[in-house]
């Protein structure tokens, strides 16, 4: 069981002791704290929320609405609905703010508030630490019974977040239509069940089988997209002889394909390709996080931008995307952010985006995938217990390999060539993440093994 406080929000297990789990005593005590911020930014008091269909959604939602009324904050509440949704309403509604109730790719017994500011976009590190400082204090004000907040309910918000969608300017709804693609969608039995077909049919897409699509919070496996993850979706696609398997996380945020043959695309690729098909269109710059392929800085020079990267975490790219006006970022596991849409993650408009490049290219995603340069990454964690000392560790890392090039922005990434190691102790987990890249996948895996054995001899 744990409670982990980070730039991703406050994110715990449900169940056990309060201040080790994201008890109710947490839930109200985070929120509150929030809602006290808030409260001292402006004299604004509407607040925007919305969540998931993980088990504890509904629960977590009822202390999060009570507390932010008992502050006297009124609630405007999206219920079932994606991240990208509520970033998106918190600007339809002029809100204060808003909180997203999800533990993103994390199992079901997971649940976490993420805490957006005005423009729908994620608290910075440093307004986070002030919301935790408040937090630990207990220093709140509650609104008298004459004072108390509103509640109102907002069954429109995903259809505007849709119209959005296809009406954005390199969006083709005609051209994904007249393809007459055959889609099938792996929901994770939560909010993508909603999202996602609603999308398609937006686009035209008329073909569409919904796996897991009860919204249960159960989900069917575990809801990170990950290719040991996705075999379902992977054997339905072959054996329907679908165009393409799309599979996104329980909020909507991340997204992955499958090709027709049932290999995978890959995540990384998500926003390589996206980020091509814009490219084509709008010149610029392009940012991802350091652990992300550099496939993207690849296709980034091929159309004369920039790339540059940023520490892992979506707050950090957003920020580096605004100071270098990309026109196009994310992340590596899915995470697609078109800045004139919105500064935030979104899987629908990377869809669409994904759709319409494979429209005009004509290709199959199969085909699509292979005009890419093909990078290996190798994705490993290592769990970690309470007690060990991370600086010391990645010390004794970063002494070991002192004659190779390290950037420690972000934990540490080290050089080897045309080869990468980035090693980085995770927001939303007690691990330290190692993923290392090379064009040849045995060498990506050597590479990762050798700083994970480094990393045992540390602890």
């Amino acid at each position: 069981m744990a409670l982990i406080k980070s730039i991703s929000g406050i994110r715990g297990t449900i169940g056990g002791k309060p201040g080790n789990t994201l008890s109710p005593l947490d839930v109200v005590r985070f929120t509150a704290a929030y809602g006290t911020w808030l409260a001292q930014q402006c004299s604004n008091k509407t607040v925007v929320i919305g969540r998931d269909g993980r088990i504890s959604g509904a629960l977590v939602e009822r202390l999060v609405i009570s507390t932010l009324n008992a502050l006297g904050l009124n609630v405007v509440n999206l219920g079932l609905s994606t991240t990208p949704t509520v970033e998106m309403a918190v600007v339809f509604h002029k809100a204060a703010g808003g909180i997203i109730l999800t533990a993103s790719h994390n199992p079901k017994e997971w649940n976490a508030l993420k805490l957006l500011n005005h423009k729908g976009e994620f608290i910075s590190g440093a307004e986070g630490a002030l919301i935790l400082e408040t937090a630990a204090k207990d220093d709140y004000n509650f609104a008298t019974v004459d004072k108390l907040g509103t509640y109102t309910e907002d069954a429109t918000a995903l259809n505007k977040h849709i119209e959005a969608v296809i009406n954005y300017s390199l969006v083709d709804v005609a051209a994904i239509k007249a393809a007459n693609f055959t889609v099938i969608v792996d929901a994770i039995n939560s909010s993508g069940a909603i999202a996602v077909p609603a999308l398609l049919k937006a686009l035209g897409v008329k073909a569409i089988t919904v796996l897991n699509e009860a919204i249960t919070g159960n989900f069917a496996h575990n809801p990170e997209p990950l290719p040991e993850n996705l075999r379902e979706l992977c054997n339905e696609v072959n054996k329907q002889k679908a165009n393409i398997g799309i599979a996104v996380d329980p909020d909507v945020d991340r997204l992955c394909f499958v090709c027709e043959d049932g290999s995978l695309f890959g995540e990384e690729y998500t926003l390589v390709a996206i980020a091509d098909y814009v490219l084509k269109h709008r010149k610029g710059n392009t940012v991802s996080n350091m652990s992300s392929t550099r496939a993207l800085k690849d296709v980034t020079i091929k159309h004369g931008g920039e790339y540059t990267s940023s520490a892992v975490g979506e707050v950090n790219v957003v920020t580096k995307m605004k100071a270098v006006n990309a026109v196009i970022g994310g992340e590596g596991n899915g995470g697609i952010i078109v800045p004139d849409l919105h500064y935030g993650r979104d899987a629908l408009i990377g869809i669409a985006l994904f759709l319409t490049h494979l429209a005009h290219e004509k290709k199959s995603v199969k085909q699509l995938r292979n005009t890419y340069t093909n990078y290996f990454m190798s994705k490993n964690k290592i769990e970690l217990e309470a007690g060990f000392d991370i600086k010391k560790i990645f010390a004794h890392i970063q002494k070991k390999y002192k004659k190779n090039p390290i950037n420690t922005e972000d934990g540490l990434k080290i050089e080897f060539d045309t080869d990468w190691v980035h090693l980085r102790t995770s927001n939303t987990e007690p691990i330290i993440r190692i993923y290392a890249e090379s064009i040849f996948e045995t060498t990506a895996d050597n590479i990762a093994k050798r700083i994970m054995q480094d990393i045992r001899e540390a602890m």
